[in-house]
Parts: C-alpha cells; sequence; structure tokens
C-alpha cells in the first residue's frame, strides 16, 4: 500500500510539472518572418495597401532584428519598433482592418515571449 501511495504522489508530480512546463512564455526571439499573402487575405488588403504593408512589415522585420542583437537599450529599441509599426499601420489600414492588426500583432508577440510596457 505504501509502495502504491508513492508511485501515485510521483505521477500527481510529474503529470503536475508537464502541465506547468506547457503554460511558460517562449523566449524564443523575432525571427522575422511575417507572411504578407496570409496577412493580406486576412485583412482583406487592395492591391495598393498591400503594397505598403509589405514595405511596413519588411521595415518592422529589420526593426525587430536590430532590438534583438541590441546588447544596451534592447527593451527601448522593441517598444520603438512595436509602436512605429503600429503607427505606419494606423495610417494605411482602415479602422477595421487595423483593429484585426493589432489583434494579430498581440497575439504574435505574447507567442514569442515580446511583452511591452
Amino acid at each position: 500500500m505504501k509502495r502504491f501511495g508513492m508511485t501515485l504522489v510521483a505521477a500527481l508530480c510529474l503529470a503536475t510539472m508537464t502541465f506547468a512546463a506547457g503554460n511558460q512564455p517562449t523566449t524564443e526571439k523575432w525571427e522575422g518572418h511575417i507572411n504578407i499573402e496570409k496577412l493580406s487575405r486576412y485583412l482583406k488588403l487592395d492591391g495598393n495597401q498591400t503594397e505598403e504593408v509589405a514595405n511596413i512589415c519588411e521595415f518592422f522585420n529589420e526593426q525587430m532584428k536590430r532590438a534583438n542583437t541590441s546588447k544596451k537599450n534592447q527593451e527601448q529599441m522593441l517598444r520603438n519598433a512595436i509602436y512605429g509599426n503600429l503607427k505606419l499601420m494606423k495610417k494605411t489600414l482602415n479602422e477595421k482592418q487595423y483593429a484585426d492588426y493589432t489583434k494579430i500583432l498581440n497575439i504574435t508577440l505574447q507567442n514569442k515571449g515580446i511583452e511591452v510596457k
């Protein structure tokens, strides 16, 4: 009976650790890939918007890479890159498209473990 109790406790601890490990945020850095085609379809962009959004995303990727490789002011550089991207997108997209884009960006940043304060 004692052996059964110890086995049960060990199994419970293992299950708890496995569950808790799955809820930890990733520390993966921004790899710099945004699928413009899927983004365009989701936001229902017209031709001019698609080109402009592609340019903004390319600029955003460059800024994020620069921020991730920076030794100094990394937090500030991440913040500037994200808010700069949002400012440019707000000028390009209509209100509904911008709201959808901010949701996508927020979820993507959270999944990458990037938190902007």
